[in-house]
């Protein structure tokens, strides 16, 4: 077996076989359905609540009873954060995460702030996340702890190889612990108000009698920013709810249904867990335990009288299910972060390698650099949770705060058009100010702790992504002088031309290799009738239609871009036979331009057998590591393959001048 059929075969095994755009029900078969969703996409809100309302409860341990009313204000927050996403959902069908709303209804910068300020947080989702659930696990064997970092690193790994197979698998592995986690976590809540139904006539007077004991020992104005403190410090627990609304895309049809209905889902359990977790608390008399979290403190102290194995047993369970939605909830950042990075690439401001899809049609690319990204944090912070927790909660924040903005922004221009416009404007408002306070809460608070490091990777980000759209517009500017060509095409050509006729006992065909009508391409066209003359009995043109995240959206998406192809080659079968050559079309459509050429290659050679191929290739004057990785060099690959079957293929360079950014 040869080298690369052992690696096909590897592949295989661990991230499956490749999928077919002609495959019957392919996007249904992709795509989430509302339960599923809520598994994939809202795991990273509800893992929250395993440190979240710990933070927020730890604030208020001298006036524990004032723990009620920020519980109130943190389900009332998460309910006016998901009406808000809601409404984005329905501005936005095809997917609108914070990158989408903040460029469209704010501007591009302002988009590229947001768009990298949530990249960042997803790298960090996963790091936090798998970082924390491992610490959850290995406090029920603390003996075991010098394997906690390997175990991270070999789960950021797992979840890599998952989402390479595709969403809908990576989400169904996961499933089961995600269910184990809320029938655990809801019985603890439930139970604890059940055993403790007898103290509820006491709960409103002490609560009372807390507010003035704060009152009159902290002032109003101290009391007041005690309860801020720790309603800001729970914030963490609001960071999940975006992911919604960027992953539209992987959702069942119709989009916007199943995400609003997703987001109601959301919004319950979210809401009822940090809340019934404070409240619980407060009913148990929790305190905090170095050695332990406060959830298990809470499930200690609920099982103190059960039986020894019955109460281990719930103990045991109930924390690895808490590792386990923590570990689902670093799935979110490989579920948002791709869909971003993809979306900022089809824009130049990130590379196009991540737009394209793997023969899984998954953004590979995408999935791999978070992946990557991780590690290296993971490796940076040594799997810390008090350096990653600090690092985390700021930037979600900017997300928030900008989106909400652009909705605000969005309703003031629509209300002519638009009846409802004053209560969605002031749905929006409302969340523009909670999120907005929260950021600056956070700011404050945790910009000397080691917030200062989240701004500074996402300035740097920025900075590169303004680099990059440097570099394509200046790339873009040189290939709009080609482009003159194309209106040249357009002009009739004098009676009896004769320019791509064949020469005198011709007999070979050129294949043109092309991605569109436009300059590139007729430019290789006419450099290769300049270097052959008459040399040629006929022309083919053949174009690979590129599925990329930009167009993977539907059955209608698709068979556009099939027509699209098939019309551009067209135009240059057109344009030889007008200027009297004979000439042809293939045209197919595929994520990867050389597997579909190769499928192309049997009936072409069979029908031209003295066929010579022609791509052309952009050539910087100053080639930087730079050039190559924004720019794809396809034509070396197709180059080797009809190489390697013993088929002549020429490059012909298209020279880009000057200094390439």
């Amino acid at each position: 077996m040869s080298n690369s059929s052992w690696v096909r075969s590897i592949k295989r095994i661990f991230i499956g076989k490749s999928r077919d755009l002609t495959e019957r029900g392919l996007f249904h078969q992709l795509s989430l359905v509302t339960l599923l969703a809520w598994v994939g996409l809202g795991a990273d809100g509800l893992s929250s609540s395993c440190y979240g309302p710990e933070e927020a409860y730890k604030v208020l341990l001298h006036y524990p009873h004032m723990a009620l009313f920020v519980a109130g204000a943190a389900a009332v927050t998460v309910f006016i954060i998901c009406a808000s996403y809601s409404q984005i959902i329905g501005a936005f069908p095809s997917g609108g995460g914070g990158y989408v709303v903040a460029s469209r209804l704010l501007s591009p910068t302002v988009g590229v702030i947001s768009g990298s300020a949530l990249l960042i947080d997803y790298v960090l989702t996963i790091t936090t996340s798998v970082a924390s659930g491992m610490d959850a696990l290995y406090s029920l064997k603390p003996e075991w702890v010098a394997w906690k970092f390997k175990t991270e690193i070999v789960g950021v790994l797992f979840l890599v190889i998952l989402n390479l197979r595709g969403v809908r698998e990576s989400v169904m592995v996961l499933l089961p612990v995600f269910f184990i986690f809320l029938l655990t976590h809801t019985f603890a809540i439930l139970y604890a108000v059940g055993t403790h139904t007898a103290e509820f006539g006491a709960l409103g007077h002490d609560t009372v009698a807390s507010v003035h004991s704060a009152a009159s020992g902290l002032g109003w104005f101290g009391m007041l920013a005690i309860l801020f403190r720790s309603y800001s410090m729970g914030a963490s627990s609001y960071t999940g709810i975006e992911a919604v609304s960027n992953g539209l895309s992987i959702l069942r049809e119709p989009r916007v249904r199943t995400g609003r209905r997703t987001m109601v889902l959301m919004a319950i359990s979210l809401a009822a867990m940090i809340s019934g977790l404070m409240v619980a608390y407060l009913l148990v008399q929790a305190e905090p335990d170095p050695s332990k979290t406060l959830n298990a403190v809470l499930m200690e102290k609920l099982t103190a009288h059960w039986s020894p194995t019955l109460g281990k047993t719930f103990v045991t369970v109930s924390m690895c299910s808490a590792a386990a939605l923590l570990f689902i909830a670093a799935q979110a950042g490989f579920l948002g972060g791709p869909p971003v990075l993809a979306s900022m690439a089809l824009d130049r401001w990130m590379p196009s390698r991540f737009a394209a899809l793997s023969d899984r049609f998954v953004t590979l690319n995408g999935v791999l650099i978070m992946g990557i990204s991780a590690l290296i944090m993971l490796v940076a912070t040594h799997g810390s949770i008090d350096l990653l927790v600090v690092l985390y909660s700021i930037n979600v924040f900017i997300t928030f705060s900008l989106s909400q903005l652009g909705m605000v922004v969005h309703w003031w221009k629509q209300r002519t058009h638009e009846p409802k416009w004053r209560p969605r404007l002031a749905i929006n408002a409302i969340g523009l100010g909670l999120t907005s306070v929260i950021l600056v809460a956070m700011i404050v608070q945790k910009f000397g702790q080691g917030g200062w490091i989240t701004v500074v990777m996402t300035m740097v980000l920025v900075a590169a992504a303004f680099g990059i759209r440097r570099h394509y517009d200046y790339v873009r500017q040189q290939l709009s002088r080609l482009d003159l060509i194309v209106e040249a095409a357009k002009t009739p050509p004098p009676a009896g031309a004769k320019e791509f006729a064949p020469g005198v006992g011709s007999k070979r065909t050129a294949v043109m290799l092309v991605n569109g009508f436009n300059g590139l391409g007729l430019h290789t066209l006419m450099a290769a009738a300049r270097f052959f003359g008459g040399g040629f009995r006929d022309y083919v043109f053949v174009q690979i239609g590129v599925v990329d995240a930009g167009n993977f959206k539907g059955v209608a998406e698709i068979e556009r871009l099939r027509h699209h192809v098939a019309e551009e080659a067209h135009r240059y079968v057109e344009f030889v036979r007008s200027h009297g050559g004979e000439s042809e079309s293939y045209t197919a459509i595929g994520h990867d331009i050389v597997n579909e050429l190769e499928k192309l290659l049997p009936d072409l050679v069979a029908k031209h057998p003295r066929a010579v191929f022609f791509g052309g290739q952009l050539v910087f004057e100053k080639e930087t590591v730079v050039t190559r990785w924004l720019h794809n060099y396809t034509a070396f690959a197709l180059q080797r393959r009809l190489f390697l079957r013993g088929l002549p293929f020429a490059i012909l360079p298209v020279r880009v001048q000057g200094e390439a950014g």
